[in-house]
């Protein structure tokens, strides 16, 4: 089952992935995945790069995995674009020149180790060698703007996706897509059978443009027939927002009601494990329903 993970940038998208890999090999193992179980959280980054249809961040321990297929010609355009200077745009062209030794033999450990890298606002064109020439063309993102006077000749485009996949009886493959890549979730929601929306509760300046995104969502018609389970994260910080609370700034038993999904809504913290055994529940059972 393909599961949808979204929600604006910094609600905690990522730890909650990283935190359900680990509730079943500790489950299985006999131990409580209650507030505080899971240990320190893992470090996270901002899910803002990768490349066509593999699944990988800009981090250096993960560059050298980028693949790139080539159909014919033997020469054609590809676009990489990214929100900002996080999105490590330049880190994943360094890296994959590298390995093809086609970036004016510069060291490939180097070109990996690298963690600064010049601000993008112009456009670079990069080569990478091989049997067929690949033309990349990397767009700043202050060059958002006119990013469309380069699609002409464009054959791919590198986004930022990242698929994890949850072990058990019944395989769940959850595609995380970062929240500055919201104008093009539309592209994912073709094999989605379920929805999962993270709000941040700490955060009430966020809640309108939360609310907006989740009306996109229930709206589209390719998600009529999703599950949707809207996660309040962040509940361990003292400043969150009661669910009664958020409910009510968002009118979301009146959004309930005239929603053609399905919809639950539980409170979490991906950072201590509170409720998580309670998504993962959720998660299996809308997926033996689906089945």
């Amino acid at each position: 089952m393909m599961c949808l993970l979204l929600g604006p940038a910094g609600v905690g998208k990522t730890l909650l992935v990283k935190r359900l890999q680990n509730i079943l090999p500790r489950r299985a193992g006999g131990c409580r995945t209650g507030k505080g179980e899971l240990g320190e959280p893992p470090p996270t980054r901002p899910t803002v790069g990768a490349a066509g249809q593999v699944a990988t961040r800009a981090s250096p321990e993960r560059r050298r995995t980028l693949c790139l297929r080539c159909p014919e010609p033997s020469r054609w355009s590809l676009v990489g674009v990214g929100a900002d200077a996080e999105a490590g745009r330049r880190g994943v062209l360094e890296s994959q020149c590298a390995a093809s030794g086609s970036w004016g033999g510069t060291d490939s450990a180097h070109v990996l180790s690298a963690a600064c890298f010049f601000s993008q606002v112009g456009t670079d064109l990069t080569d990478i060698g091989g049997p067929r020439k690949i033309t990349i063309r990397e767009l700043g993102g202050c060059m958002g703007p006119i990013w469309s006077s380069y699609y002409g000749n464009c054959r791919a485009l590198l986004v930022g996706t990242d698929l994890t996949d949850i072990g058990g009886p019944r395989k769940i493959t959850i595609r995380e897509l970062g929240g500055c890549m919201g104008p093009i979730w539309s592209s994912y929601y073709g094999n989605c059978r379920a929805l999962l929306f993270v709000m941040d509760a700490s955060n009430p300046t966020q809640l309108s443009a939360s609310c907006v995104q989740l009306l996109g969502l229930l709206s589209a018609e390719q998600l009529t027939g999703a599950s949707v389970l809207i996660l309040f994260n962040k509940i361990d910080l003292p400043c969150y927002m009661t669910l009664e609370e958020m409910k009510s700034l968002v009118r979301l038993p009146d959004i309930i009601t005239c929603a053609q999904q399905n919809i639950t809504t539980a409170e979490i913290s991906a950072r201590e494990g509170t409720g998580l055994a309670k998504v993962l529940h959720w998660l299996q059972d809308t997926h033996r329903a689906s089945s």
